[in-house]
């Protein structure tokens, strides 16, 4: 069969999907039967069917089949939404205390005096003043890590570090590896960077070594962007045998791993910069630690690499306002971000034992200390049409596919942000979502 013909076969499923006769949620025919009916090759129908997933048309859940999405191909319509006023979100994981509002407000008094806002007001730095780097390496210090001012670097969030290091690191054109389930806007700053992102095999312990090894052989690799301590969206932390295996991995193969430290706050795991200074870019900001609204983005690179960083920040545009300096060094400097940080945890570990009792029975993978589960469901349900009726009863939560790095490539499962709702929400939340796993989908619906 010509390429021609091939795509002519998933040009004529498309118009099914455009004309409606195939509508979101409808599965798809196995590949043999699709062959069988049409008198195709296996392979072939194969070719279809990885064609209809590159265009977004469709989406395969491991073990359960492929289903029409209804949702476009281009990247960003796969990253999780915007606050959009549901009554109970479950998808964007930002904790806020009730009690923080006030702690802050005490921190930043005295800076709307005009003396503090003349510094405040002036333009930021990539690698700000000296006293900002000094309050920042004593905030991130651990026991076990102990960077220094000088390999510091800001942004004005966390986002923009990911793409500021992407951009440093990997050229347009180049690939880095990421793991095969991961946070999904770096698949957006990849995509307008020109990198691709390679997806790497993972176990019940990571990113798995020779995975990286076998996806440098087969293109090189120039990075690896990973999430080792309680990681999103599985939430599982990276044991210290697994992290030395990887970086001797990284090491023989002269990589850098960029190494997302966002939920590093919530476990006393220090990061993999620690055995590997030299390896290791860690990134990290104060929109979860404190408050989206006052976040400010860091960047500990090696001393080799940071003149790299420090351009890229500035060529992109994104270097952090002198009052988001001016905040930071006020939240941190005080003791105020690190008492965040502790009434966080508790809170944190109060939510995830609240998820563990309301879902008893499910399959439920998660860390005690983290904002998020990872829920597998039962096979009477698929994790779009569970989406979907979970906003029926106005909670919003997030699909399997939105963390994928490969169309079709996501296991049947949805994460949980357990973050955001007051406590007595969240309650009624799992409460609800219990139930609706109880419930068949075709009883749901038919109820609804």
């Amino acid at each position: 069969m010509s390429r021609f013909e091939y795509i002519r076969l998933a040009d004529a499923v498309a118009a099914d999907i455009a004309g409606g006769a195939l509508k979101p949620g409808d599965r798809l025919p196995p590949q043999r039967t699709f062959a069988y009916e049409r008198k195709i090759a296996a392979s072939t129908a194969s070719r279809v069917y990885t064609e209809l997933l590159r265009r977004g048309l469709v989406v395969g859940e491991v073990g359960r089949g492929t289903f029409v999405s209804g949702e476009s191909r281009h990247p960003i319509a796969t990253l999780p939404h915007e606050p959009r006023g549901v009554r109970i979100d479950l998808e964007i994981n930002y904790p806020m205390l009730p009690t923080q509002a006030a702690m802050i407000a005490k921190s930043l008094a005295g800076l709307e005096r005009a003396e503090a806002l003349d510094i405040a007001q002036r333009q930021g730095s990539s690698g700000g003043t000296q006293a900002a780097r000094n309050i920042a390496a004593g905030f991130m210090a651990r026991p076990s890590w102990t960077p220094s001012s000088e390999q510091f670097a800001f942004t004005a969030n966390g986002r923009q570090c990911i793409a500021a290091v992407l951009s440093a690191l990997v050229p347009a054109g180049g690939r880095c590896g990421v793991e095969a389930l991961t946070y999904p806007f770096v698949k957006g700053i990849a995509a307008r960077l020109g990198i691709t992102l390679v997806p790497l095999a993972m176990d019940a312990q990571g990113v798995r070594p020779d995975a990286v090894q076998k996806a440098h052989r087969e293109g090189q690799l120039s990075a690896l962007y990973i999430q080792p301590t309680i990681q999103n969206p599985l939430g599982m932390t990276m044991p210290a045998a697994r992290r030395a295996d990887l970086l001797r991995v990284v090491e023989k193969l002269d990589l850098t791993v960029i190494e997302d430290s966002v939920y590093g706050f919530l476990s006393d795991e220090a990061p993999m910069a620690a055995m590997a200074p030299d390896r290791c870019v860690v990134l990290d900001s104060l929109s979860k630690k404190v408050a989206p609204g006052l976040a400010l983005g860091f960047i500990v690179s090696p001393p080799r690499l940071r003149e790299n960083i420090l351009n890229s920040i500035r060529s992109g545009g994104w270097t952090a306002s002198g009052y988001a300096f001016a905040a930071g060094q006020r939240l941190m400097g005080d003791g105020t971000a690190t008492e965040l940080i502790r009434l966080k945890r508790a809170d944190a570990q109060r939510r995830q034992q609240m998820a563990a009792e309301r879902l008893a029975g499910f399959e439920i993978q998660a860390d005690r200390k983290s904002y998020h589960l990872w829920l597998s469901l039962p096979q009477h349900w698929r994790s779009q049409s569970f989406v979907a009726a979970a906003a029926r009863r106005d909670i919003a939560l997030t699909p399997s596919t939105t963390f994928a790095i490969t169309p079709g490539h996501a296991p049947n499962a949805v994460r949980l942000a357990l973050a955001a709702p007051a406590i007595e929400q969240l309650d009624f939340a799992l409460r609800t979502l219990a139930d609706i796993l109880r419930t068949q989908q075709d009883d749901f619906d038919s109820t609804e």
